[in-house]
């Protein structure tokens, strides 16, 4: 009679199973074999679901126009994280920060003082989190401008929000369907229908 060997098991990864109190900004930095784009918000490792041409096509037509038009003091980033607290690390899609934040090649957050601009493409696994807690987050930090992409049959419709100081809340300040033209936090101009060019 032939005995089955054992079952041997992978040791799970030390991110797999969060420390009591949650993880920590810091964490994402020390963390071995920790997926990338992995975000932390409210202390929980959030990992991102594959991509769809939509998101990308539209985050490509943002982050390009976005370097043409930005001013001398402005960079352009995509898919940084931003440092908004002890447990709060989310990932925008992308970013506008302050040139002088730019720190080096091995840097992986900024601030929110150093943020002019957040942008979230709504993808279907991330909807609450785009919609609700990132917005939520992003004002209470003070960053003062975030726009919201949505998907509207394959062309990108963008919500502009601007910060309230006094509430710490965003209001929305228009409703982009065809062409986003916009005076902040610069001169933008983008023609949205190019996507489907991409």
């Amino acid at each position: 009679m032939s005995s089955t060997p054992p079952v041997e098991f992978e040791p799970l990864p030390v991110w797999a199973i969060p420390p009591v109190a949650g993880f920590t900004a810091d964490d994402l930095d020390r963390l071995p074999g920790i997926p990338p784009h992995t975000e932390l918000i409210d202390g929980s490792l959030v990992f991102a679901g594959p991509q769809t041409n939509f998101h990308m096509a539209t985050l490509f037509l943002l982050e390009s126009e976005l370097r043409r038009a930005a001013p001398s003091d402005l960079r352009v980033r995509r898919e940084m994280t931003v440092t908004l607290g002890e447990r709060q690390r989310p990932e925008p899609d992308v970013m506008v920060v302050r040139a002088e934040a730019v720190k080096g090649p091995g840097q992986t957050t900024y601030l929110p003082a150093d943020v002019a601009l957040v942008v979230e493409v709504v993808s279907t696994e991330s909807e609450i989190r785009d919609r609700r807690r990132k917005p939520e987050l992003y004002a209470e930090a003070g960053i003062p401008h975030f726009w919201r992409v949505e998907n509207t049959q394959g062309v990108p419709t963008v919500y502009v929000y601007e910060l309230d100081p006094a509430t710490r809340h965003y209001a929305l300040m228009g409703i982009h369907h065809d062409r986003l033209k916009v005076p902040l936090p610069f001169e933008i101009d983008i023609d949205l229908a190019e996507t489907e060019n991409l």
